[in-house]
């Protein structure tokens, strides 16, 4: 009765209808313009980081005196998930990882409360705290500088100059460094002149701190006016620091008449080298969470144009990495897709109803729709991005749907009956049919419930897409009882109806088939089975997976070596590496490789860690036909480099899969338990086990022994009989090598450190350690062999902790095969092959850990979902055979996109789900037209027989029209080879081959089977 209203009025009052049309398409396209544009959803957890430093300090140092400090504290908070740690040469990244209901802001707050009461317990020195608000794929803009200055010119120029700029603009979290180098204010001491004037490294670090600040004595007045009192001791300059005072045995002296004050650079844990040809610095533009990446890069690039005028002359700021650029070209092939599916769907359209007038009535409700589904979009907080947009462009066909019944029932009545006025005939057609359709709509909006109930990354990454499609259909479950039967109402004419070609072509070859059907019900429902029965026989045969990796363009090539190379040799390395690359493959266009942790430390690398990023020259230029013959020249560029871990990943692809479990890989193997050494044993015995198996790539395991470390250990006793205490032995051997802190002071736009150091030979061989000595209280000089024990070791290069636990990791990719069959063969192999000591255990992580919690939820929800769809259907029909009869749409819809994955060499993975759930909406949609004629015509006092040929006859055309406009949708998205559509294809793939079954069903079993049960019960 409301529904009929609802029709009534919308006749009724067409111009307001007509006004509000307008309106929606009004703020759909303002929508649609403002919302912002990204690549991809926010799939980033509610995280936390907190970076910590320790400059000298070893990774059992680190892991000891800060990590498990802080464990203890961090442990159990409110909505935590799991806490892990990595732990290297002065640094360490704890990451806390927190439920999605969990505000990232009350998050922080939470973190920040425990970090707060353990700080004051940690080493002193110790640097850091919560990294910027930042997520996995925050890294958006990256670019080096080049040009004709020293790389600490560089770094200046970077840190003082861009970073601030760069920082000011909305959205930005930080600017982060890596490569160049950091100046510093070095005083250089000479022992021996320390020793013979009794100067103790504490005695010189005390005089240097207090002349490093300046400060305020109060104010004076004079004449009315008052001056503020400044002292000016702040030494601010090379000459100043070595005019500073010091006590010694001969009174008061100069810093420099014992000792050099140099400019020199800091010690580094990083370098960024180009394209073979030597360093460079470089700075990577973050991201806030949920900022608007495209309108930020938007500004980078505006203000580094403004900037221009300031650099230094020869120096260019070069970009090498831009987000934008990738999400340009996946919203492209969404949009292209879009507009080549509305085309076919318009094509479509004409040639079944040959009558341009009611093709316009259908085609007016896709616009409206998309506006409908851009403005929910725009007030959900939802960006446009490659799954929002994907999810319009599957439901293309369904928006048609409703509109199609609607018009084609109209059109049908105007031809039949040209007496009835225009108005009444297209109000009684309207209303006769609007339960169907309005259910129908409902029904789809039902079967895409589950992929809102997905948890995790699949969630975050296909959500948008169901909402996206629900939103429109959502659209048009009002606009086909309110626009579209106003439109009809003015551009259909009350003519009489004359078949289309192709409808008396499909009805010259659908007739003889259904009178056959009709007639032997029994053998065909017999052979229908047993088509149902070998086809889902091949679901053990189709692969599963979780999502198919995208073409990103860019690659990443990760390069790992011995965990003993030094920074000049790692360096050397790498542009050889890189020179090899660009002198054997010419479609390589730029390589830029950075080694080690960045200056944030939100990339924690060592000196044998190197991300290389490999841009292209554009495809049509290659000299090979696809991008893995590519990456094959670049091996095979590299095999002269022996005993070298390469693999390659892509930018947001290595991002996601560092998210996930905090390594990268489709598997990760983690092992847990207390002692580094046995740890490394089992990886490697782990990944032994994982070459062996069919479709393992790229089977790596962290280096994490090998590393030389030198223990120096001094005796106490020693120490005090010359006078010598624990803090000035500490601080005496930093100054030797690391280089001791003493304060930072502002220099011009800059600020610098002044440390104490050594000279830097000092450090480049074992035998000159042994060599130093330092300056007692008495005045002499020690040997420090003489007051410790220094001794080589091998020892761990990080050490990596989860929910307190050690643990080692080994991970693999899978190539050539599925992605679940694999881990289930891999878990075999370990369980069988490997003997885990007591107190240790693994557990797998990655890819296939988001794909088994997707196929949870789903086994789950999608029967509910059908439930309640049976339930629509039973309101509906009021009949349980009949909701029954409708809801085999279903088996027989899967077993078309079954055989379609299998042909293609497809597997089942989440957008294959996605369409699946798609699929069946359609087919129980064409069930919902078929069966309610067929009831339609039957309470007309028709035969079943007569009802049953008659009816289907009739709709041959709007079950054809559904498919053919769902299936033409979609068939832009099977051949597109554009960036993105890597995700989209599985979708395509099983709806189309879920659309000729269903359809077959719909149109000839169907009709056979409702004649059984319309013979042995009544239909009301």
């Amino acid at each position: 009765m409301m529904l009929a209203s609802i029709i009534e009025f919308s006749l009724r009052q067409r111009i307001i209808v007509i006004v509000g049309a307008i309106l929606v398409l009004f703020f759909g396209t303002y929508s649609f313009i403002n919302t912002p544009v990204d690549a991809f959803p926010d799939i980033s957890p509610t995280q936390v980081k907190i970076i910590l430093k320790l400059p000298g300090s070893s990774p059992e140092e680190m892991e000891n005196n800060i990590v498990r400090p802080l464990e203890l504290e961090l442990l159990g908070l409110k909505g935590q998930k799991s806490l892990r740690s990595i732990s290297k040469y002065s640094i360490s990244d704890i990451t806390i990882d927190f439920d999605d209901s969990v505000d990232i802001y009350l998050a922080r707050n939470i973190v920040n409360e425990r970090l707060s009461s353990v700080m004051k317990d940690l080493p002193v020195g110790v640097e850091g705290g919560m990294a910027p608000i930042v997520t996995p794929l925050s890294d958006i803009f990256m670019f080096t500088i080049d040009g004709n200055i020293t790389e600490i010119e560089k770094r200046q120029l970077l840190d003082f100059v861009i970073r601030p700029q760069l920082r000011m603009i909305s959205g930005v979290a930080d600017v982060n460094s890596i490569g160049g180098f950091s100046r510093a204010f070095v005083i250089v001491p000479d022992f021996n002149d320390m020793a013979r004037l009794g100067v103790s490294i504490s005695d010189l670090e005390s005089a240097v701190r207090v002349n490093l600040r300046n400060s305020g004595a109060g104010r004076v007045d004079r004449d009315g006016e008052t001056f503020l009192v400044k002292i000016q001791t702040a030494s601010l300059s090379l000459e100043d620091i070595g005019k500073i005072t010091v006590s010694t045995n001969l009174g008061h002296l100069h810093i420099k008449d014992f000792a050099k004050v140099i400019s020199q650079s800091r010690t580094r844990l990083g370098f960024v080298t180009k394209d073979g040809v030597g360093e460079t610095t470089e700075g990577l533009v973050l991201s806030l969470k949920d900022a608007n990446t495209k309108e930020i890069i938007t500004q980078v690039y505006q203000k580094l144009e403004e900037l221009k005028p300031f650099l230094p002359s020869g120096v260019s700021i070069n970009v090498f990495y831009d987000r934008s650029e990738f999400t340009q070209k996946a919203i492209a092939t969404v949009s292209k897709t879009l507009i080549e599916a509305v085309v076919l769907i318009i094509i479509t359209l004409f040639l079944f109803l040959g009558n341009l007038r009611a093709s316009v009535a259908v085609g007016v409700i896709l616009p409206l729709s998309l506006s409908v589904a851009f403005i929910f979009i725009k007030f959900s907080d939802l960006t446009l991005n490659l799954m929002s947009l994907g999810g319009l462009v599957i439901a293309i066909g369904m928006l048609i749907d409703s509109a199609v019944v609607v018009v084609e029932n109209a059109f049908e009545k105007l031809s039949a009956n040209t007496k009835t006025t225009k108005l009444h005939a297209i109000y009684r057609s309207c209303k006769e049919i609007a339960v169907s359709v309005v259910s129908g709509v409902v029904i789809i909006i039902v079967f895409f419930v589950p992929i809102l109930t997905l948890q995790g990354l699949e969630g975050k990454m296909f959500r948008p897409l169901a909402q996206s499609i629900v939103y429109a259909l959502l659209g048009t479950l009002v606009l086909s009882i309110t626009i579209i039967p106003v439109v009809s109402s003015l551009v259909l004419k009350a003519t009489p109806h004359s078949e289309t070609f192709l409808t008396r072509f499909l009805n010259r070859i659908y007739a003889p088939l259904l009178e056959f059907f009709v007639h032997n019900p029994k053998k065909v429902i017999l052979g229908a089975f047993v088509f149902l029965i070998a086809s889902l026989s091949l679901f053990p045969f189709v692969g599963k997976n979780f999502i198919p990796a995208l073409d990103e363009g860019d690659v990443v090539l990760s390069v790992e070596t011995t965990p003993s190379i030094s920074l000049d040799q790692s360096k050397d390395l790498m542009l050889n590496i890189e020179s090899a690359i660009k002198k054997h493959v010419k479609e390589v266009k730029s390589i830029v490789a950075r080694t080690g942790s960045d200056e944030l430390g939100l990339d924690l690398g060592g000196l044998n860690q190197t991300d290389t990023f490999i841009s292209f020259i554009p495809k049509k230029e290659w000299s090979v036909k696809t991008k893995d013959e590519l990456l094959e020249k670049i091996m095979d560029s590299l095999k002269d480099f022996k005993g070298i871990n390469f693999s390659f990943t892509q930018p947001i692809e290595m991002r996601i899969s560092e998210m996930l479990t905090g390594v990268r890989g489709d598997l990760a193997v983690k092992i847990f338990g207390d002692d580094i050494g046995e740890l490394n044993e089992l990886s490697f015995q782990i990944a032994q086990a994982l070459k062996g198996i069919k479709g393992s790539s790229e089977v790596l395991t962290t280096l994490n022994e090998g590393v030389n470390y030198l223990y120096v250990t001094p005796n106490k006793e020693s120490m005090a009989d010359v006078g010598i205490t624990s803090d000035e032995f500490s601080k005496f051997l930093k100054s030797a090598l690391e280089g001791l802190v003493v304060d930072v002071i502002p220099t011009g736009i800059s600020r610098t450190p002044v440390m104490i150091r050594q000279e830097s030979d000092f450090a480049s061989s074992i035998t000159k350690i042994k060599s130093l000595a330092l300056t007692s209280k008495y005045g002499v000089l020690v040997p420090i062999t003489s007051i410790a024990k220094i001794e080589e070791v091998d020892g761990p290069v990080s050490i990596v902790r989860e929910n307190s636990m050690r643990m080692s990791v080994v991970r693999s990719n899978v190539v050539g095969r599925d992605l679940n069959s694999f881990v289930e063969e891999a878990k075999k192999v370990i369980a069988q092959n490997i003997k885990l000591p007591s107190s240790y255990y693994i557990t797998y992580g990655g890819q296939f850990e988001n794909q088994q919690r997707a196929n949870k939820r789903l086994s789950t929800v999608i029967p509910l979902s059908i439930l309640a769809i049976f339930f629509i259907l039973f309101f509906t029909f009021k009949s349980i055979p009949l909701a029954l009869l409708i809801l085999l749409n279903i088996p027989f819809a899967v077993t078309g996109g079954l055989i379609a994955l299998f042909a293609v060499g497809e597997y089942i993975s989440v957008p294959a789900s996605v369409g699946f759930i798609a699929l069946f909406g359609i087919a129980v949609l064409n069930g919902v037209v078929m069966i309610g004629y067929f009831k339609e015509l039957l309470l007309q006092g028709k035969s079943v027989e007569e009802c049953v040929l008659l009816g289907a006859k009739r709709r041959l055309r709007p079950v054809l029209m559904t498919a053919c406009i769902a299936g033409l949708g979609l068939i832009p998205l099977l051949f597109s080879h554009s960036v993105g559509s890597e995700v989209q294809k599985p979708l395509a793939i099983v709806v189309l081959g879920g659309l000729v079954t269903s359809s077959a069903l719909t149109l000839l079993l169907l009709p056979p089977m409702f004649m059984l049960i319309a013979k042995k019960i009544k239909i009301n």
